[in-house]
């Protein structure tokens, strides 16, 4: 056997090989190489061994990095976090809707200026790492600019990262509002920019029901038809008072995740943060459609969301990832 390589590393080495069905089955796909080789080949990764087997492919017996002492894992993928509020992390004293008018909004209304959103995103990219973190979904500000920002971070490190422009045109400030038509001129801008450019991919980003009318949902449908392979990312049943807002806005619609589910933004490459407080519909629509959701233990927490249903989550055969949610979330 030959391995081509341009650097190997030494080291204790842990990782899953298949992604389990359940909890209770996943300790079957974990591996553990207390002593192991990882050859790298610009930057990819050509084989993993360990020592014994791996050593006598080396150029020669001191052709690696030691890491010896210390345990390697694969990067972690962030399912949920949003990138302007890296800044905000511990602004607490209010639940989910008071919140984000009182920090959040104000917050991400400095993202207009490109010099700002730049010099945040190299700071945010830089925490991701710091953590042992190399991929994210995450939420941008309805600025176009704080999307393009923290691509062209990514980019230039090489970063996996799915985000998307914030879109919303109700129930927020004037100074971060859209009209429908304006999202989706710059919203296609982007995608057209962004979408499948090296490790980058885009996002559909509605914030919630909550901050979009009919008309922009519409719209947000026909970017979902109009690229296919597009993903949407959103928020769902985070907090009890948002769910009785939707009642409220959308009466029409049997549950919160129907009105997403009307505009057909339900499907295998949705990801839906939070899921605290979900009707039975929503677990089987959730299911039958492939669609994901996001847990964010720390933020539903902080905020006093909700215990969010793992178990149910589980038993339902609903696919489930975990975020930060940064900067509700307290810790990358």
């Amino acid at each position: 056997m030959v391995v081509n390589y341009t650097q190997a590393i030494r080291g204790q080495f842990f990782d899953i090989t298949h992604v389990g069905a359940s909890a209770e089955n996943l300790a079957a796909s974990a591996r553990h190489i207390a002593d192991g080789l990882l050859f790298l080949n610009e930057g990819i990764i050509a084989a993993l061994m360990p020592w014994e087997e791996g050593r006598h492919l080396l150029r020669n017996e001191k052709d690696y990095l030691d890491y010896r002492g210390r345990l390697i894992l694969p990067g972690f993928v962030d399912c949920h976090i949003h990138y302007p509020q890296a800044e905000m992390v511990g602004a607490y004293g209010e639940q989910l809707l008071d919140w984000l008018q009182t920090y959040t909004f104000p917050v991400e209304s400095q993202y207009v200026s490109r010099d700002y959103a730049a010099r945040m995103s190299d700071f945010f990219l830089s925490q991701l790492l710091s953590n042992g973190t190399t991929s994210a979904l995450v939420f941008g500000t309805v600025h176009p600019q704080s999307v393009d920002a923290l691509f062209n971070a990514a980019e230039q490190i090489g970063m996996r990262m799915i985000a998307g422009k914030v879109m919303m045109d109700r129930n927020a400030p004037d100074y971060l509002t859209e009209t429908p038509e304006e999202s989706y001129r710059q919203t296609r801008e982007l995608i057209l920019r962004w979408h499948k450019r090296g490790r980058l991919n885009y996002a559909l980003t509605p914030r919630f029901a909550p901050t979009s009318t009919p008309a922009l949902l519409a719209i947000v449908q026909k970017l979902r038809e109009e690229f296919p392979d597009i993903w949407v990312h959103t928020h769902l049943s985070e907090n009890s008072d948002e769910v009785e807002w939707v009642k409220a806005l959308w009466p029409e619609h049997d549950s919160y995740l129907d009105v997403y589910h009307h505009y057909r933004l339900t499907g295998k490459r949705s990801v839906f943060a939070h899921g605290v407080h979900l009707q039975e519909c929503e677990w089987d629509c959730l299911h039958r459609t492939g669609s994901s959701l996001a847990f964010c233990p720390t933020s539903n927490l902080f905020l006093g969301s909700g215990l969010f249903n793992l178990k149910r989550c589980q038993q339902q055969g609903v696919r489930m990832g975990i975020g930060t949610d940064i900067g509700a979330g307290t810790t990358f």
